[in-house]
């Protein structure tokens, strides 16, 4: 693979060898208790993936709490090619702004967003939501004004901000491009970075964000990171995810433990690995998928992997994909992990504070509430575990919903689901 030479410097690949791993804990002869379920309170309006709607495909979500005014919190999503949407904590629509693309370039294509609280601008510190932008290989930046009722989000994005992958626009045209993102602050440096991931390949980037003289915010690449494409099992073979021709098995979901400087990354076809924000030292796989080991052939005709007999070294919380990663803090004060398992609809939740073993600590369903649907093959996740006037006293949880099943046809939105029954459903 030919990456830009900017990108070459500080470069970690993992091989084969090093992502050997130990044989699972054999599987308890009890079947396993079902989830509890929790409700959605509001729903976004339905986004359509299609001309008539816009191209627009709600993915990622992330929530900004105001200050001021805790009740007027907002959540920002991106909805791909239709670009961003601000809702209120009523998931009513605030603000809608486009993807733009450059002349020339391939349509902008917004695929996930962050925050970073407290950037450094000329005009003084400013929370801005960080979006990786698919169709032009480059961040996008948005900063946020409390004030602003009906547009909170203007694009600061510097003009000359640069490809992170791609060379020239040829190349992000085949969209091996800026995928997952995780913002993160350092906590000795105060410089502030977005982590991001490269779709249909292992790589994760990190780029400190830059704000310039004139109020902008640019990026410069600082060292990038291979996760594994191929796995050497206990029975001494070898195995590599089923995916399209040429495609290698890709990290979206992403988030950074701003007390540990720790970075969880879903390998969507793999499971979630852990290791340090700034990419030194070796990562460690905390859980995998079900399907992890289970050889499979990509079958032309169809476009889908048929798979083989399971030989049993998958996980058995996570049914790939293992997509949106989020963080929460529990009522007796435990640190955990949150994990969307699309390929079964629901939610595992992990232990952050136990060490590097990150043991499964719950899971949950969202399931269909009073006039709204539940959550299937949930791309997206983010928490707010803090008060947010009287809609949620106890803090919020945002889920994509990859099919609204209340639409006319096949669409998504977002799902708001009251955090303080989450934590009461599962005991945490």
């Amino acid at each position: 693979m030919k990456r830009p030479r900017s990108l070459c410097s500080g470069v970690l690949a993992l091989g084969t060898a090093l992502a050997a791993l130990t044989a699972p804990a054999p599987a308890s002869a009890h079947p396993a208790a079902p989830l509890p379920s929790v409700h959605p309170r509001a729903e976004t309006p339905t986004l359509y993936d299609d001309e008539e709607g816009g191209n627009a495909d709600a993915d990622d979500p992330a929530i900004w709490r105001n200050p001021e005014a805790p009740g007027r919190s907002l959540v920002i999503a991106t909805a791909k090619e239709g670009g961003l949407r601000v809702y209120d904590l009523a998931a009513r629509l605030v603000q809608s702004l486009p993807a733009p693309g450059r002349p020339g370039d391939a349509p902008g294509r917004f695929n996930n967003v962050d925050l970073v609280h407290g950037l450094r601008l000329p005009g003084g510190r400013a929370d801005v939501a960080v979006t990786t932008d698919r169709g032009g290989d480059r961040l996008r930046v948005h900063r946020i004004a409390p004030g602003e009722r009906t547009a909170p989000l203007r694009d600061v994005t510097d003009p000359a901000a640069p490809r992170i992958f791609s060379a020239g626009q040829d190349e992000a045209d085949q969209q091996r491009t800026a995928y997952g993102l995780a913002t993160w602050t350092d906590r000795r440096s105060h410089r502030s970075y977005a982590l991001v991931s490269r779709r249909e390949r292992t790589g994760i980037a990190l780029l400190e964000l830059l704000p310039t003289p004139s109020g902008t915010v640019s990026y410069r690449p600082v060292r990038t990171l291979r996760l594994p494409a191929a796995f050497r099992l206990p029975d001494g073979t070898s195995w590599t995810p089923c995916g399209d021709p040429g495609e290698l098995p890709q990290v979206e979901g992403m988030v950074v433990d701003p007390a540990t400087g720790t970075l969880y990354a879903a390998q969507e076809d793999v499971g979630i690995w852990r290791m340090r924000a700034d990419l030194g030292g070796a990562p460690r796989l905390v859980d995998r998928v079900r399907e992890f080991g289970v050889p499979a052939v990509h079958d032309e005709a169809t476009g889908e992997c048929l798979p083989g007999a399971d030989p049993g070294f998958g996980g058995t919380r996570l049914a790939a994909d293992v997509e949106g990663l989020t963080l929460l803090t529990g009522r007796d004060g435990r640190r955990y992990l949150l994990a969307s398992s699309q390929g079964d609809d629901t939610f595992a939740v992990y232990r952050r504070d136990a060490g590097p073993r990150t043991p499964y600590a719950a899971g949950f369903r969202v399931a269909p509430g009073r006039g709204v649907d539940g959550s299937e093959e949930c791309d997206g996740a983010a928490v707010l575990g803090a008060p947010l006037g009287r809609a949620y006293p106890h803090g919020l949880l945002v889920v994509q919903d990859g099919h609204d099943d209340t639409a006319e046809r096949e669409g998504t939105n977002l799902k708001f689901v009251d955090l303080g029954e989450v934590l009461r459903r599962t005991g945490l």
